[in-house]
């Protein structure tokens, strides 16, 4: 089982895996452990990652990047207008209303989704894993913004689907920071001491996040979270680009937004700008050659210029701190440490009013880069039973506060609850109970719209049906089971209906005060709500609060009038279907067709790697052997030879870049072949040469060899007397006859000229050596036969040379020991014994 984390970043991404030595950040094909978030199209294939980062420039108005800030959303949204404004590619709107990306894919107008460009981005995070795995992966963890919302992360989970990838949880990218935290920190306190408190910004290129977590031996829960969308790595981009863009307008007549790649070439010089202010404070050059209609722009920016011009996103980094400080009612003091992760975290202004407005020096535990996709993979490996892992448990919560609201008769209009408010546990499910005679609809929504970085408060809809009255024509049980799952996703989960069938003695059940006289009441158990809420439920006549606390029970007792003891009822659930109603969430016919269409262009990128490795193999072909004819082959091939074959090289290398530039793949094998046709020979002639004195060598080793072991035994050499006359005659002739072959190869190739084919070629003399050896080691290899000592002899009449008598010996000779027998068996059990 594959045990991967996905960091999905908003310009780049990073992939861990969990392997016995731990985890570990895993490099891409460029041996590097960052892969850029670009997704380039082109006439034949697809080009993702840094190969698509490389066409940023050349292949501008198709290669897309920054595309995970339209998740979710309409394409009317007022976000993705504004946004249009800042891209070099081109938008659409999709059949469903959603954003799409708009490009020049083989040769054609395409409009993909999101969910398509973000499924392409994890094909290639999943093929990085899978080449540092060695094995297929599926199952994964992916982080997300915590300021995501259900819209949001329902499409990231799609795109998930789209790689073919099994998200087994979508984590915040705050928490995932903090399981890695937890699980490297080492000074944690035991179970009895006071949970340490740890805040935690990230501040990555899409946005500011801020969580407050409670550590507590293997126990990590998250307190409170804080976000800003607006304040991010590209934000600072954004202002550097606009300011440079008017100073460009001003000095050199030049309209840089109206030129893509310009624009894309200033966004690269202003990242670059903002990473060198980072470390340096004096002022720091800016020059693009041949920016705008071959004019040549340069300028000059320092920090505390930059700083000027960023005050106003410099001013929003408290917001987030003192609003976590305020949810949890902390103090600072109560702070143990601040850990800071993420790439524009470097940015010094920022470093410094964090660590102002809590009074102490930052800490950077993590790898601020990689911290995030760490963090998830851990969470992969304690899902995983592949894995074991220390045991943690870690809680979080809900960004959002959460409500659901429908029509009510008793009301005359619409009734609405709370279920999960902000910084609520999660995952967490509730069950709520309607009393219903027909099917009726819930609409979830977010409670408190000014909170969200989204146009749209409402999560869905979810429609019970199959409601029916009860056999006596009132209003029907039926419990309501809503959730916010792994992913941070609301749903309404599952719906029963509890039928009444008859009481225990067979008589209709008793009507009470208690018993609901409207057509709905909604009935949340204690441990979904809590006290808390009892005043703001007792406002609504249909809506019943029921509570296990002993006050509650007592109250209740007191309304009631004394009545008869209530028999027992039998019941039966029946569970209902639910329809739910989404925004934005893709039909299950339109992501098997954007699976479907996502192995297509697999199988296309396939094809086109194999197709340019094969005009690859060829254009390398002409470069080594042009170079080779006249260096290491020149004295292997005649002039004639070479100057045709000169000539051929240069023709194909014409016709590389000429016809030859867009051809099938096997065009390209033929041609390979016709010039091997050429080359090959030559090549082997020259490789012949390099190898042949050493299997000569080789072959005469073995040949001197046994001469000695010849002339040893011919000598009585007491090693060799034992050998058979014969059989060493034979390998006399053996060896003899190889000198022979050798010498008279070896004079014969002297003599040949290098241009032509080699007399004898290295796999004979390999042979020859072979041969000589199969023939002549079995004989003179033949080990000495082994002398056997003289066997003393045995009398039956008594002892023999002062032998001591047998008086003494054991009766039973079946258990007659031979003298010395027991001490030398003891002696040879002593090493077995195990000996402190």
């Amino acid at each position: 089982m594959s045990v991967v984390g996905f960091d999905l970043g908003f310009q780049s991404c990073y992939v861990a895996v969990a392997r016995a030595g731990g985890i570990e950040t895993v490099a891409n094909e460029y041996s590097d452990r960052c892969t850029p978030s670009f997704v380039s199209f082109g006439p034949r294939n697809r080009s993702i990652g840094a190969a698509a980062k490389s066409q940023v420039v050349t292949n501008c108005k198709n290669t897309v990047q920054s595309f995970k800030q339209f998740h979710g959303r309409a394409f009317s949204d007022s976000y993705v207008q504004s946004a249009k404004s800042n891209l070099v590619y081109d938008l659409a709107q999709m059949p469903s209303g959603s954003t799409g990306i708009k490009v020049m894919y083989m040769e054609e107008e395409r409009v993909f989704s999101i969910e398509q460009v973000t499924g392409m981005l994890l094909t290639k995070l999943k093929e990085t894993a899978e080449s540092a795995l060695k094995k297929p992966v599926a199952d994964c963890v992916i982080s997300v913004p915590s300021y995501f919302t259900d819209a949001e992360r329902r499409s990231v989970m799609d795109a998930a689907q789209i790689a073919g990838l099994n998200c087994l949880r979508l984590m915040n990218e705050t928490t995932a920071v903090t399981l890695a935290y937890g699980i490297y920190k080492q000074d944690l306190p035991a179970p009895e001491e006071k949970p340490r408190i740890v805040v935690f910004v990230d501040l990555g290129h899409s946005g500011y996040q801020v969580s407050v977590c409670a550590f507590n031996k293997g126990k990590l829960k998250i307190l409170a979270t804080a976000f800003d969308s607006e304040l991010g790595g590209k934000d600072f981009d954004d202002i550097l680009v606009n300011h440079f863009c008017e100073e460009f307008g001003k000095k050199y007549k030049l309209d840089v937004k109206s030129k893509p790649r310009a624009l894309v070439r200033l966004y690269q010089e202003c990242e670059k700008l903002k990473k060198l202010m980072s470390a340096n404070s004096s002022d720091l050059p800016l020059n693009i050659e041949c920016f705008m209609n071959d004019i040549d722009v340069s300028s000059k920016l320092n920090r505390g210029q930059f700083e000027e011009m960023c005050a106003g996103l410099l001013a929003k980094v408290e917001g987030p701190l003192r609003s976590v400080m305020e949810q949890t009612k902390l103090k600072k003091e109560d702070i143990y440490a601040v850990e800071i992760v993420g790439g524009a975290s470097r940015i010094p202004a920022i470093k410094e009013r964090i660590s102002k407005f809590f009074g102490k020096e930052l800490s950077t535990t993590l790898n601020a880069d990689e911290a995030v996709a760490r963090g998830c993979a851990l969470q992969c490996a304690i899902l995983s039973p592949a894995f074991k892992v220390r045991e943690f448990s870690i809680t979080d919560v809900v960004p959002y506060s959460i409500s659901l609201k429908w029509n009510s008769a008793a009301e005359e209009g619409l009734s609405d609850c709370e279920v999960f408010p902000k910084n609520h546990a999660a995952p967490f499910s509730k069950v709520l109970t309607f009393y219903r005679k027909e099917p009726f609809t819930l609409e979830a929504y977010y409670n408190s719209p000014k909170e969200l970085p989204y146009p749209s408060a409402t999560i869905g809809r979810f429609l019970i049906q199959n409601v029916v009255p009860q056999a006596s024509g009132e209003s029907a049980k039926v419990k309501v089971k809503v959730r916010v799952n792994v992913h941070g996703v609301f749903s309404v989960s599952s719906a029963s209906l509890v039928e009444v069938l008859k009481t225990a003695e067979g008589e209709e059940p008793m009507e009470t005060d208690q018993t609901p006289k409207e057509e709905e009441v909604c009935v949340l158990c204690v441990y979904a709500l809590g006290q808390q809420y009892l005043p703001r439920l007792k406002s609504f006549s249909s809506l019943l609060f029921q509570t296990t606390t002993e006050d509650a029970k007592q109250e209740k007792k007191n309304d009631q009038p004394p009545q008869a003891k209530k028999p027992k009822v039998k019941t039966k659930t029946v569970e209902l279907p639910i329809e739910n109603n989404l925004d934005w969430q893709l039909s299950s016919e339109v992501l098997n067709m954007f699976v479907e269409n996502e192995g297509k262009m697999i199988m296309q990128d396939k094809l086109e790697k194999e197709r340019n490795d094969a005009k690859n193999n060829v254009e390398e072909y002409v470069y080594d052997m042009r170079d080779k004819l006249h260096g290491v082959l020149e004295k292997f091939v005649n002039e004639a030879d070479r100057d045709t074959f000169s000539l051929k090289l240069e023709d194909t290398e014409n016709w590389l870049y000429e016809d030859g530039e867009d051809q099938q793949k096997q065009v390209y094998i033929d041609k390979l072949a016709e010039l091997k046709k050429m080359g090959q020979p030559i090549h082997e002639r020259y490789m012949e040469a390099e190898e042949r004195p050493k299997a000569f060598e080789d072959l005469g080793r073995q040949i001197q060899m046994y001469m000695k072991i010849i002339e040893a035994y011919k000598a009585k050499d007491e090693q060799y007397d034992h050998l058979d006359e014969l059989e060493v005659t034979r390998v006399d002739k053996h060896v003899n006859d190889a000198m022979v072959w050798m010498n008279s190869k070896m004079n014969q190739q002297n003599s040949q000229d290098l241009t032509l084919d080699p007399v004898v070629k290295v796999e004979e003399i390999k042979a020859k050596t072979k041969e000589i050896y199969s023939a002549c080691n079995p004989v003179v290899s033949k080990p000495k036969p082994k002398v056997e000592p003289p066997k003393e002899e045995k009398t039956e009449n008594g002892p023999v040379n002062g032998q001591e008598g047998t008086e003494n010996q054991p009766c039973n000779p079946d258990k007659a020991m031979p003298a010395g027998t027991e001490q030398e068996t003891a002696e040879n059990k002593l090493p077995e014994m195990d000996i402190d």
